[in-house]
């Protein structure tokens, strides 16, 4: 997915800039890039690491004396390297993107078929940051590009610009799929993906941009340039997995939000149990809930390794992943022996995390083992955000069930996604056969939304029901 952070002040920003940026490193592992502008020599510093086998701390820490000046954007990307430094008629202008570009062959042809070039290759590929900044390019203005943008790019794109004036304009995506906080103190402000980069740097949140809104920073405040448009469509996954604890998007709080799910299913669950636990690190604020709402303990029956695990994304080759998967979270077994144990989760994608936790639980001597998740199952690929690294819907477990089931992994799927049908209950105890689970149970779409706090006609649940559009 990604994460980005910007700030203006009226002095030196380096040091909320860097700290800032690394609150969004569990967004993203594959680049990570800063820009400053300094307006008394008028130049631009960057830098781009990879962040594949480290941190972004340690990278950029040996950088920060070549950054000067009070204005700079920085990213944690799970895409392209960033920031793109481009001169053009809107002035010189630094750039980063949180964003999803599905139609990125047609824009590319049709740029290059008007004699257009492109500079930076991401792998071998166009870099869709480079992209959006030539779309951009084509306005009159900054406003004017951002909104080409936002009627050229199927898919997604929030974006922060650092201009040569020192200001920063911050635009959210035209359906709000990706959040864009922005935040305030004395003599600064600040934009941001995740607004658990603002309290430590002493931030206060100003508002939520809105969808389609574009609004510039500068050191006093706020002008915006574009008001926000009424349709909306926000990652509901922000809330199940993606969100740091202490985030809020749309004036919703993440651990609020995931404590709301295990706490319905635990008021509503008939199964004899003896503790809950939640799979760090997305699990826990559910399985706190899911306890409350029991009335059972709370136990930490796995506990998360954190000094050499500490991140939330994994290696991008599968088999890889499933390693680290196994290495990062380690069993209790004097917690598990003899007890009906049952983990919260936030969701299953290819079921291959499931299959290790399973085993491991009852290796070390769970008598039973109930597994609850906080969303539906996930039915449909995200063509929207990238929330999971898988490249076909076949690398869903459901989408193979279904295969099974039908001979079509693409039939009947909304018979699949309907909670309670006579599908959608034969596809789950599948799933809870193939793993050996004592019980399987997913959130309903109706509670996810109800502790969400927003009407579903706002909230994208386009994996689970396939109801979104471009």
């Amino acid at each position: 997915m990604g994460g980005f952070f910007g700030t203006v002040a009226k002095g030196p920003c380096v040091a909320d800039l860097f700290y800032g940026t690394d609150y969004n490193s569990h967004l993203g592992t594959r680049r990570g890039g800063m820009a400053t502008f300094d307006s008394e020599t008028g130049r631009f510093a960057r830098s781009i690491h990879n962040l594949e086998s480290t941190y972004f701390r340690t990278k950029f820490e040996g950088d920060l004396d070549k950054f000067k000046g009070s204005a700079g954007i920085g990213i944690i990307s799970d895409t392209d390297a960033q920031p793109i430094i481009i001169n053009s008629h809107l002035g010189r202008f630094a750039i980063v993107t949180v964003a999803k570009i599905c139609n990125l062959a047609e824009l590319e042809k049709e740029m290059l078929d008007n004699n257009m070039h492109f500079a930076e290759l991401s792998s071998g590929q166009t870099n869709q940051t480079e992209l959006v900044a030539l779309l951009i390019n084509q306005g009159k203005t900054f406003r004017e590009g951002i909104e080409n943008v936002y009627k050229k790019v199927k898919g997604s794109c929030s974006m922060l610009i650092l201009t040569d004036k020192g200001t920063i304009i911050a635009a959210r995506d035209r359906l709000g799929r990706t959040p864009v906080i922005i935040g305030r103190k004395e003599g600064a402000m600040a934009a941001t993906s995740e607004s658990s980069s603002f309290p430590n740097l002493d931030y206060q949140i100003e508002r939520f941009l809105g969808p389609g809104e574009i609004v510039k920073l500068t050191a006093d405040g706020m002008e915006q340039l574009r008001e926000p448009d009424e349709e909306m469509q926000v990652c509901s996954f922000l809330w199940v997995y993606y969100g740091f604890p202490t985030s809020s998007y749309e004036d919703r709080n993440v651990e609020d939000t995931r404590f709301a799910f295990g706490k319905e299913m635990g008021e509503a669950d008939e199964s004899e149990v003896d503790c809950c636990c939640g799979i760090p690190d997305s699990g826990v604020g559910m399985a706190l809930g899911y306890a409350c709402g029991k009335g059972v303990p709370y136990k930490r029956a796995i506990a998360k390794y954190t000094p050499t695990w500490p991140r939330s994304f994994t290696p991008s080759r599968q088999e890889l992943r499933n390693l680290v998967a196994k290495m990062k979270l380690i069993p209790n077994r004097t917690i598990l022996n003899g007890q009906r144990v049952l983990l919260c989760d936030d969701s299953i994608v290819r079921g291959t995390q499931l299959r290790d936790n399973t085993k491991v639980l009852y290796d070390y001597g769970a008598k039973e083992v109930h597994i609850r998740i906080a969303c539906p199952p996930l039915i449909y690929s995200c063509p929207f955000v990238g929330f999971s690294a898988s490249k076909s819907d076949l690398e869903l477990i459901t989408r193979r069930v279904i295969q099974e089931l039908e001979g079509d992994p693409d039939k009947n799927l909304e018979k699949y996604a309907e909670t309670g049908s006579p599908e959608y209950e034969r596809m789950v105890d599948i799933i809870r056969k193939r793993f050996g689970l004592t019980s399987l149970r997913f959130n309903s779409l109706e509670t996810l939304v109800k502790a969400i706090g927003l009407p579903k006609c706002k909230v994208c649940t386009h994996c689970f029901d396939g109801s979104s559009h471009f």
